[in-house]
């Protein structure tokens, strides 16, 4: 998938630099000016339309359509997520979240949470179309877009722009965040879901471990997930009422086991879409957290505290990094050694 960020610059009116400061990712034309990257008998870019970069003819009919192979539910690949943002599914996204109604849901929820952590520098690890990272640079913060799609970066970066603001965007796969991201952050922000992308268990403690590297000695990590303990164990059940506010749109699981949630995405044009996640288990999350080195862990359901009475459409993970010792731990863990020392 080539840089996004490129076409979009054609229409904004923007700097060429102010395009290249946003896109830290873009290496395939690094040094080449748009005008270069279209004329060069040897670029890839063979056909601009609308700003949309068109290799072939049989590129752009994969960028359209999703493709799960002959047996959809048999796709548990981490690495598949690419494929399933679409170009089409993607630009429906704002239907599906519904901005307005979604800021007027969440409040200052998140914006509450960073502040009384005294976070400054957020990076979005899960950028998406943009909407949180467009709303932590409304409320002040200094933050950093990061998306393995380059659709959804592309949308997000439309997005912000759309909005006056210029996002700082990187296409970087979690497993390896530290390659591409070279900066420390006060916290890590994972939402929309997106962490159940991840279908093995070492992707996910790897995942877990960078967001944990790229933070400051003090930082947290806030992160979100369905309640998939109740799809589970009970029958499917959302009013839309928090994350995902577009009333005509619906979201609901056409398939569900204990290792895949798969849903199907119903749009007003009756066009649909689905994607693949795994269902993480609330306590399960919470303990790959804590393995990880996160040791205090906070979880809110539905941006409330969660005190497990109710089923909530959401769980909320507040993470932090800051180290908090314990010398009662640290005398049983010290005995425990030597005396296994001496045993030997």
């Amino acid at each position: 998938m080539l840089c996004r960020i490129w076409s979009i610059w054609m229409d904004s009116g923007q700097s060429h630099e102010s395009v290249k400061g946003a896109c830290y990712s873009c290496e395939l034309f690094s040094g080449w000016s748009p005008a270069q990257a279209i004329q060069s008998p040897s670029s890839p870019w063979i056909e601009i339309t609308r700003g949309i970069v068109i290799t072939n003819a049989s590129s752009r009919k994969a960028e359209l359509q999703q493709d799960f192979g002959t047996d959809p539910v048999e796709m548990r690949d981490t690495d598949h997520y690419q494929k399933e943002y679409v170009h089409r599914f993607v630009d429906k996204w704002d239907e599906l979240i519904n901005w307005d109604a979604r800021y007027a849901s969440e409040g200052d929820f998140f914006i509450r949470l960073l502040k009384e952590r005294g976070a400054k520098r957020i990076l979005d690890v899960a950028a998406g179309i943009g909407f949180h990272s467009v709303r932590l640079v409304e409320a002040g913060f200094e933050v950093c877009s990061v998306d393995g799609s380059a659709e959804m970066l592309a949308k997000a970066f439309d997005n912000g722009r759309r909005r006056g603001h210029i996002l700082r965007t990187i296409q970087a796969d979690w497993r390896w965040l530290n390659r591409d991201v070279h900066a420390s952050y006060d916290a890590v922000i994972c939402l929309g879901n997106s962490f159940t992308h991840l279908f093995s268990e070492s992707d996910r403690r790897k995942a877990l471990a960078e967001f944990y590297a790229v933070l400051k000695h003090d930082g947290c990590l806030i992160l979100d997930q369905r309640n998939y303990d109740a799809m589970l164990d009970n029958e499917f059940s959302t009013q839309h009422k928090f994350y995902y506010c577009g009333k005509q749109v619906s979201a609901e699981p056409e398939h569900m086991d204990e290792g895949l949630a798969r849903f199907r995405y119903t749009f007003p044009d009756d066009s649909v879409y689905h994607l693949n996640m795994f269902p993480l288990r609330r306590d399960y999350t919470r303990r790959l957290m804590q393995e990880v080195g996160f040791q205090k862990i906070s979880t809110y359901a539905d941006f409330e505290e969660d005190t497990r009475q109710d089923d909530p459409d959401f769980f909320i993970h507040v993470a932090e990094k800051k180290y908090l010792a314990s010398e009662d731990d640290t005398l049983n863990v010290s005995e425990t050694t030597n005396l296994d020392k001496e045993t030997v």
